[in-house]
């Protein structure tokens, strides 16, 4: 069993920054793909951004040049840094882990953006 915990998300303006983390429970973080994803109101869930455990990295276009996925194994956590933010990424954003082949989401954090 995986626990997955996010943080960090919040009310900003167009144009600033914010910094999502999502910690996880257990001693495996490190074999672990992680992702994160987001569902705005009324839409489904879509990929954002993935790393897998030898850090290679896939962004979703919305993300491209704007957000940036890492992962410190040490601290069991990953991070979402994002960058010039729009109202259309105004979104909860969930934190996805895959370990032998089974996911596993935490509970989300809401990423508002107002002009």
């Amino acid at each position: 069993q995986v626990q997955l915990v996010e943080s960090g998300g919040g009310l900003v303006r167009a144009g600033e920054s914010l910094r999502l983390s999502c910690t996880a429970s257990g001693s495996f973080f490190s074999t672990y793909d992680m992702a994160w994803h987001r569902q705005a109101p009324g839409k489904a869930r879509e990929l954002v951004a993935r790393i897998t455990n030898t850090d290679g990295v896939v962004y979703a276009d919305p993300a491209k040049g704007r957000f940036t996925i890492a992962r410190d194994n040490a601290k069991k956590t990953v991070y979402l840094q994002m960058n010039n933010l729009k109202p259309e990424d105004t979104a909860v954003y969930y934190c996805n882990a895959m370990n032998m082949g089974r996911p596993y989401w935490g509970q989300g954090t809401p990423v508002t953006v107002v002009e």
